[in-house]
């Protein structure tokens, strides 16, 4: 069981660690590609679009060939994707990753053909071309295998030059800051920061909700909105974080925020196993007699509960005492989240419970 604490008071964080500024946002890229170089581990005759692309980039190149005659063993149709950062611009380069769309087994040594990466508008915005590294393997022969990582799946590390500059919107006469999780108090702090730092006759910031502050560039910075937005980013802001159980039953992780309030409260916990064995016996007949040999189940059921144990939270309880508390009765993870889920429904616990 992992228990993490947020305790001790709150640190105040950068602003560019708490929002985004509106239209400076990275891109989605998509293209259709193949992949060729690869040792007999490629796509078979029954995916067509491999052959169909094959002979597509044969005929550009002035060779002249039937889909029908072409084996594509040694080559594999797949789909890139890359992410094109905010204010890109031509001969920048950027990594790619390429997973098989076919039936192909393994891509390992492959090498990317030239290939057209475009944004959701469909204009193009890089193109692809080079080695495919898929950091895993696949072999076997005589009806053995083994297959390591996911060999179907690779990355091009700069494996695209941009050939467009990236749709990012420059901040003109207003800014405005997106916060990543929205708050109406850090959205206030925020404000009540930026409007400190650059006194004026006016004030520069207002919020227009929870999760969304505008601001007005200064007229002494309208030719510099760069450096005005650098100095917007490091201003130092503490975020009011909301008291909040995180749970994650899989792996055993409960995080604890450090506001987590817990009222007056006696826990008692205790453990009931049942257990049933049964054991199969073997009936012999006399013998000379008429009698089979029969199996004869014997069960046996045994029941064991431990003695409870309890604990006391008093007034003021803080998180650290309540891991604590449930640590020292031997709590399990699956008795920890049960705990929590008690706790909360008996309105101890004032915090939200989110379980992923």
């Amino acid at each position: 069981m992992a228990i993490s604490l947020a305790a001790g008071e709150a640190a105040a964080a950068r602003l560019k660690d708490l929002v985004t500024i509106e239209g400076v946002r990275e891109n989605q890229l998509i293209g259709y590609g193949v992949v060729v170089g690869l040792a007999g581990t490629g796509d078979t005759q029954q995916t067509t679009f491999s052959n169909q692309s094959l002979t597509n980039i044969l005929e550009r190149m002035g060779v002249a060939v039937s889909p029908t005659a072409i084996r594509v063993k040694n080559t594999a149709a797949v789909m890139v994707t890359a992410t094109l950062p905010a204010f890109a611009q031509p001969g920048m380069k950027i990594d790619i990753t390429a997973g098989a769309i076919g039936d192909a087994l393994n891509l390992q040594g492959g090498i990317l053909v030239l290939t057209s990466l475009r944004g959701a508008d469909g204009q193009v915005y890089a193109v692809a071309q080079g080695p495919v590294v898929t950091g895993g393997f696949a072999a076997g022969r005589g009806g053995a295998s083994q297959t390591v990582n996911h060999p179907t799946v690779g990355r091009g590390p700069n494996g695209a030059i941009v050939e467009r500059p990236a749709p990012s919107i420059e901040p003109k006469a207003v800014v405005r800051l997106q916060l990543r999780q929205y708050d109406y108090t850090t959205s206030a702090r925020i404000v009540e920061a930026i409007n400190k730092k650059f006194a004026g006759p006016a004030a520069l910031a207002r919020t227009e909700n929870a999760g969304l502050v505008a601001v007005a560039i200064p007229a002494e910075f309208a030719a510099r909105s760069t450096e005005f937005l650098a100095e917007l980013e490091n201003l130092s802001v503490e975020a009011d974080l909301p008291a909040r159980v995180v749970i994650n039953e899989r792996t055993g992780t409960i995080v604890l925020g450090k506001d987590v309030r817990i009222a007056p409260v006696a826990i008692l916990h205790g453990k009931l196993s049942v257990e049933i064995q049964t054991n199969l016996a073997v009936s012999q007949p006399e013998p000379f007699s008429q009698g089979t040999t029969q199996v004869v189940p014997q069960s046996t059921v045994g029941a064991k509960e431990e003695k409870a144990r309890n604990v006391v939270l008093k007034h003021g309880a803080t998180v650290e005492e309540l891991v604590r508390a449930l640590a020292a009765i031997g709590s399990t993870p699956r008795d920890v989240i049960a705990i929590l889920q008690a706790l909360r429904a008996a309105g101890a616990l004032e915090a939200e419970v989110e379980v992923i």
